[in-house]
């Protein structure tokens, strides 16, 4: 029975199906066929970058098919979901029938991880906490390596350790809610929560599913791993109290007993002692300082001396496609927030400046409560600029708070933002929306936002 599969299993000559052929399909496919085993990949899709993997994952000896599922992917008796990938209910079933084990990437690749891993999940910051620990930690002692939701797959990276046989690693590993859908045994040695808000309630459906799926990264967790949490979150001191781990929390409200605290501009260790300078970090907002903070208790775990941390943290200066500086084009300031893809993050983006905003607010919509937004956008000159197929609802929504624009794409979103928007303000990309509407990815969304603002300053 697969429901038994263990890890590291000897996967030599064991059928195995993978279900979507993106970046994450593609390693999982690779790394299944570096042990021998027989690869099936199906996706139905026939983007450009399928026909480019198809191309070269059959001459490693992997089938792969396109533009549908068909039967074959219960000729398997393991399935590796990609996670972007929704399959409809009739398929589950079906698979359940056959006893076919479903699995997520990240979970397979675990099985073949011979390095420590951290684990950091959230509904924001989790691509700038990762960036913010891999830069801190990143050095001849730790050898830290990135990994999941910001872009890697795992198993790219685990293939990778595999065929050189590192001495050293860390595996800094974001994980969504998605990858989270399907683990058995995936154990992170430190698992890092940021927040829980509303998001991604169209897959999930409602918020105790949510949440539910991103405490599965703690399912496996053991006494002697840690647990570093943000304690302002009620959601997560509440989730998190049962749990037997060892338990580090942190605050940006309130100082808490033998643990990192804020306060005059500066971060004080347990000793009261000034530890980091918060005028001398170059990312701004108050949501960056829990993400800082997240990752100097990770550091202080791993031992890295004090003042090591801060001389590496004071020049971090963000990730890309969130609150990245893009350009000043006539006194006006842009900004591209494409990795913000829920409302919090919006809020979070509107609140790290002080001048007036024109704000792209729109994409694919996911069921995020706009409404939430009306607040602050009353108490702050913010004019909005709706695109893409949220654009109605953001409409019906927020027309009576706010200037409000309404257009279908997003270059001419940009275009409108450029003409409404006045000297000494700002335009701030911060969909609060998926991208995949108009583009495959929020990478690629900030990326046409940044060369459609810099081809104003040469038009």
């Amino acid at each position: 029975m697969m429901k038994n599969i263990k890890p590291k299993l000897d996967i030599n000559n064991l059928q195995i199906s993978i279900i979507g052929l993106g970046k994450s399909g593609y390693s999982a496919a690779k790394l299944a066929s570096f042990f021998n085993a027989k690869v099936h990949v199906s996706d139905n899709g026939k983007s450009k970058s399928i026909k480019i993997y198809k191309k070269e994952l059959e001459e490693l000896g992997v089938i792969v098919e396109g533009g549908e599922y068909s039967d074959k992917i219960y000729n398997s008796q393991l399935w590796i979901l990609s996670p972007g990938v929704i399959l409809p209910k009739t398929i589950i079933l079906k698979a359940k029938s056959k006893d076919i084990l479903i699995i997520s990437e990240i979970e397979f690749a675990s099985w073949f991880a011979k390095f420590p891993i951290i684990g950091v999940t959230g509904s924001n910051g989790k691509t700038t906490t990762v960036n913010l620990i891999y830069t801190i930690c990143n050095n001849q002692n730790i050898c830290p390596k990135l990994a999941g939701n910001v872009g890697i797959p795992f198993s790219q990276i685990v293939l990778e350790d595999l065929i050189k046989n590192p001495k050293k690693r860390l595996y800094i590993v974001e994980v969504s809610s998605f990858q989270l859908e399907r683990v058995n045994h995936f154990r992170a040695k430190i698992s890092i929560f940021l927040n829980i808000s509303e998001d991604h309630l169209d897959r999930h459906k409602t918020m105790k599913n949510y949440i539910k799926t991103k405490m599965e990264l703690i399912k496996n967790a053991r006494q002697n791993d840690y647990i570093i949490y943000n304690y302002d979150d009620e959601i997560l001191r509440r989730e998190i109290k049962s749990y037997k781990c060892i338990k580090i929390g942190f605050s940006f409200q309130e100082k808490i007993k033998n643990s990192l605290n804020v306060k005059n501009n500066f971060i004080w260790d347990s000793f009261d002692r000034k530890l980091i300078d918060l005028k001398k970090v170059l990312i701004p907002g108050n949501h960056n300082i829990l993400n800082i903070l997240a990752a100097i208790n990770v550091a202080l775990l791993l031992k890295i001396p004090t003042e090591e941390i801060s001389a590496k943290l004071y020049t971090f200066k963000g990730v890309e496609h969130r609150i990245e500086y893009v350009a000043n084009l006539k006194n006006v300031k842009y900004y591209n927030d494409s990795k913000a893809t829920n409302i919090d993050s919006v809020i979070a983006a509107i609140n790290s400046f002080k001048s007036p905003i024109t704000l792209i607010l729109g994409g694919l919509d996911k069921g995020a409560d706009f409404k939430v937004l009306r607040k602050i956008i009353k108490k702050r000159k913010i004019s909005i600029v709706a695109y893409g197929s949220a654009a109605e609802r953001i409409s019906t929504t927020l027309r009576d708070a706010a200037n409000l624009y309404l257009t279908d794409k997003l270059k001419e979103a940009i275009e409108i933002s450029n003409k409404v928007t006045h000297p000494g303000e700002i335009v701030l990309l911060s969909p609060g929306c998926a991208s995949y509407d108009q583009f495959l990815n929020f990478e690629q969304r900030g990326i046409f936002f940044k060369q459609t603002v810099k081809a104003f300053a040469t038009a």
